[in-house]
């Protein structure tokens, strides 16, 4: 009977043994992340050796911003997966980064060198108080001659002297050390207040029917991450091609530092939809508007919008001409990856992007488009002269909408928003305003009037347009004016001269598309006339 006991324990004890499962803690290196507008892919990859048995094996220190949705777990080897699970551990918080570390060792250095400024002031009040008993019991016990009675003295003076100066200096530098350590103290704070995060888990339960090595690939999403387009524009001169510096500007602050890994930058979408919209019915029936009684005083609200804040800015030199010989440096190689609706940009050097929420900047790709370049100007809002170009064929270039700095002749002339949100074949890119085109617009006050005939009364206004290109080549150029638009039937605009302007009649803009010669000067005359009746009024200045 005993026997049988001890044989049913045993067999009891085998059967616990083998359905245990052990717990394995892995690291796996990130070796990829994959860009999106406002999240990442971020994809890790490990090495891993199995006892026969079920076993759980758990990645830690991951970002405890992922996506559950996302998670992909791949297996290669003799092995099966039987479950994957993900958890946030409170109880361990993520590592700090390099940063956090730096500050924690200067307020620890600051520290031990208070400790020894306080340990020496210990020693120099010792012998103080050491001085001051001697210097009493010697006064009063001893009979000194004069001289004797001076070179004590002195000796007391210089040695009080030293102790009380080296004192004083030492609690001066401890002041400075512990208002050192206070900044650094508030500095940590500041930035653990949002590095205290927990650690996010991976569980993988697996099972093998012997020992085995294999390998694992992880692949999750996470929030808290992003990149956005922005572009250096370049012209050398409207005779030359245009350069389009294409620049990714990742940031992320999901927990974890990326460290050396690939990186890649991609404008798909993953989070949007896929499936169709559905139509549904559209009812409509008469407006039967409520009655509502007000009571009290209505209280006014001020709205305000908040401008975006400022991003750290990329210094571009710009190419100069002297140093032609010198060639400019190449950017890191990027493979362009273009699919049936998302391009995707892979960088070839390593890269590393510290959660710190900081933005990084990575050249992806050089465009040389041919541009027919062409001023426009608008004489009546501003006396200036816009260089446009025109790129014919932009859909192949795979740009994006975004901020661009604009280099005219080698010197930046300002930003512009750089819009490919665009139903036209030619892409247009505003470069700036050029000085060597002057327009000017002024009225010809010999040709401008106001009478009245009858009941009716007519203003009639003139205007000189005058252009001149101090270029050494000749450029085209678009000058837009306009007339007004009559909206009721009592008012009748009359354009009286336009010097061949193109006129739309439904917005009253004139166009005049004009080919000037270099240090020639042109003149437009835009004459026009309003008739209504002399008892009302209308604002035409």
């Amino acid at each position: 009977m005993k026997r049988l006991i001890i044989l049913s324990i045993t067999s009891m004890l085998a059967v616990i043994s083998l359905e245990a499962q052990t717990e394995k803690e892995i690291k796996a290196e990130i070796k990829h992340v994959t860009v999106f507008p406002d999240r990442a892919q971020v994809d890790h990859e490990t090495s891993v050796s199995l006892l026969a048995g079920k076993s759980i094996l758990k990645l830690s220190g991951l970002s405890p911003y992922i996506d559950v949705q996302s998670i992909q777990v791949k297996g290669y080897g003799e092995f099966t997966i039987l479950s994957v699970n993900h958890q946030n551990n409170y109880l361990q918080n993520l590592e700090d980064s390099p940063e956090v570390k730096s500050i924690r060792s200067q307020i620890e250095n600051l520290q031990i060198k208070v400790e020894d400024e306080n340990a020496a002031i210990s020693i120099l009040k010792e012998k103080q108080a050491f001085l001051v008993a001697n210097r009493a019991i010697l006064v009063k016990e001893t009979t000194f001659t004069l001289e004797q009675f001076k070179n004590v003295m002195d000796l007391y003076t210089n040695n009080i002297d030293q102790v009380t100066m080296t004192t004083l200096k030492k609690e001066r530098l401890i002041k400075d050390f512990n208002k050192q350590i206070l900044s650094l103290q508030q500095q940590l704070s500041d930035k653990l207040g949002t590095q205290q995060l927990p650690s996010g888990e991976i569980l993988v339960s697996v099972i093998s029917e012997k020992q085995v090595s294999g390998k694992l690939t992880f692949s999750y999403v996470v929030s808290n991450a992003g990149w956005y387009p922005s572009y250096d524009i370049r012209v050398d001169d409207i005779k030359n091609p245009v350069s389009i510096f294409y620049k990714a500007n990742v940031f992320q602050n999901s927990g974890v530092e990326w460290k050396d890994v690939k990186l890649s930058f991609s404008n798909a979408t993953p989070w949007v939809a896929g499936d169709i919209p559905v139509l549904n019915p559209w009812f409509v029936d008469f407006y039967n508007p409520v009655t509502r009684m007000l009571q009290g005083k209505v209280a006014g609200v001020n709205v305000s919008r908040s401008e975006p804040s400022a991003l750290n800015e990329v210094v571009v030199v710009p190419y100069n001409k002297k140093e032609e010989k010198a060639m400019e440096a190449a950017p890191v190689s990027v493979q362009k990856q273009v699919g049936e609706t998302t391009i995707t940009f892979d960088i070839s050097v390593p890269c590393t992007v510290q959660s710190d929420g900081k933005v990084q900047t990575v050249e992806i790709q050089r465009i040389t488009a041919p541009a027919d370049y062409k001023y426009v100007t608008l004489p009546k809002l501003s006396p200036l002269a816009y260089l446009t170009a025109n790129i014919t064929d932009w859909a192949k270039l795979s740009l994006q909408t975004g901020e661009a700095t604009l280099y005219f002749e080698n010197s930046f002339v300002g930003k512009s928003i750089l819009n490919v949100n665009q139903l036209k074949d030619t892409l247009t890119i505003s470069l700036g305003t050029d000085n060597s085109i002057l327009v000017k617009r002024e009225k010809r006050k010999d040709f401008t009037s106001k009478k009245v005939i009858g009941t009716n009364k007519t203003d009639t206004y003139s205007f000189l347009l005058t252009l001149r290109n101090n270029k050494s080549n000749q450029v085209k150029i678009t000058l837009n004016d306009q007339i007004p638009v009559s909206s009721n039937s009592g008012i009748n605009v009359d354009p009286i001269e336009l010097s061949g302007g193109k006129l739309n009649q439904q917005t009253g803009e004139i166009n005049w598309d004009l080919l000037i010669k270099p240090q020639e000067t042109k003149q437009i005359v835009l004459t026009y006339s309003v008739k209504y009746p002399k008892d009302k009024t209308v604002i035409l200045e």
